[in-house]
């Protein structure tokens, strides 16, 4: 049987003396708030029997929020890593008393985006999600607002000029970023490739204009193929990167400005030797740190994802406590570059 945890092992987890965990667990005397959330993670975290006591010694001054977030596919660790990211930035709030909702899109449909929006803004504060961009959502996004529930885009920009901010990567820089690397890292004149998620993902769009345009002021000896439609899964981008290496000898570079990029690891890993094909990836993961270090990717660009978290949960609980409700507005991340050397 496990040993059951005791005010020793909170008060050592913690860093605080046991006549402090005492007096956060019974009152007697006032406890300073960053030490009583201090306190409350270390009981949760050695599984503190009483630590419920200490989570209500710290809510009764907190106006209870709750904050709403659609994301895409469970399964992926990109949103598996962003939902704990979620869940860690509305812990981490000492003015509320925080929860974060989160539900999952299965499917790039904009009836399912607008249907999630819907039934989810009924039971929150705010809202924030990654969705297409889609007429459809506009008037999802109107009649939240209207109802005092503010909502803001994630990662790719939709409702622009009724969503109240825009969080995520300056999406045109991404491109020409991407652009640059792979023009410095192929030695010879060949062909370029650009996958993006589907038609309906403004921020992919603005990623393509990017890489476009930097190719054709400063590579056009490297044309760029006519971009590429994978929906965002490996599956896709497995076969139609085959394909494209056995139509395309010439193939020098790849450009995957969304997901499904594990599937073009394994086409590569098939047909073509390391440094063979320069590869920019979205995001850093398990799959893209493995070609990265194997030389089969040269770059992954990441979003920050505990930088956005923590600023969009302060945009959020803002948005929900200011009078101000026309406010709209993009919040612009920095990008983190990886490359192979820093694997």
């Amino acid at each position: 049987m496990a040993k059951r945890s005791t005010v020793k092992d909170v008060a050592r987890e913690a860093g605080v003396s046991v006549s402090t965990v005492d007096r956060a667990l019974n009152g007697r005397m006032k406890v300073r708030e960053e030490t009583l959330r201090k306190i409350a993670e270390a009981a949760h975290k050695v599984g503190y029997h009483a630590r419920g006591l200490i989570e209500h010694r710290m809510a009764p001054d907190r106006p209870k929020m709750r904050l709403g977030f659609v994301l895409l596919k469970p399964s992926q660790a990109f949103y598996q890593l962003f939902s704990k990211e979620i869940e860690k930035a509305v812990a981490a709030r000492t003015d509320i008393e925080g929860q974060a909702v989160i539900r999952y899109a299965k499917s790039q449909a904009p009836e399912e985006f607008a249907s999630l929006m819907e039934s989810l803004g009924r039971r929150v504060d705010a809202l924030a999600c990654v969705a297409v961009n889609h007429q459809s959502l506009n008037r999802v996004v109107q009649d939240l607002q209207a109802k005092g529930v503010p909502v803001f885009s994630l990662l790719n920009d939709f409702a622009q000029g009724i969503r109240r901010y825009y969080v995520g990567s300056n999406n045109v820089k991404v491109g020409r970023v991407a652009a640059w690397m792979i023009s410095r890292s192929v030695k010879q004149p060949g062909k370029l490739a650009l996958f993006v998620g589907g038609n309906r993902w403004h921020g992919h769009d603005l990623r393509e204009v990017g890489f476009r345009s930097f190719i054709r002021e400063n590579a056009p000896a490297l044309p760029v193929l006519d971009t590429l439609v994978n929906l965002e899964t490996r599956e896709l981008t497995y076969e139609a990167t085959l394909d494209l290496l056995t139509r395309h000898p010439d193939l020098r570079g790849i450009f995957i400005a969304g997901g499904g990029m594990e599937g073009a690891f394994a086409a590569l890993r098939e047909m073509r030797q390391p440094h063979e094909v320069a590869l920019v990836v979205n995001e850093l993961t398990d799959d893209s740190r493995a070609a990265l270090a194997d030389g089969y990717a040269v770059m992954a660009i990441a979003t920050p994802l505990d930088t956005l978290c923590t600023d969009l949960i302060e945009l959020m609980v803002h948005a929900v406590q200011s009078s101000e409700d026309t406010v709209v507005g993009q919040h612009f991340l920095q990008s983190r570059i990886y490359l192979p050397e820093m694997i």
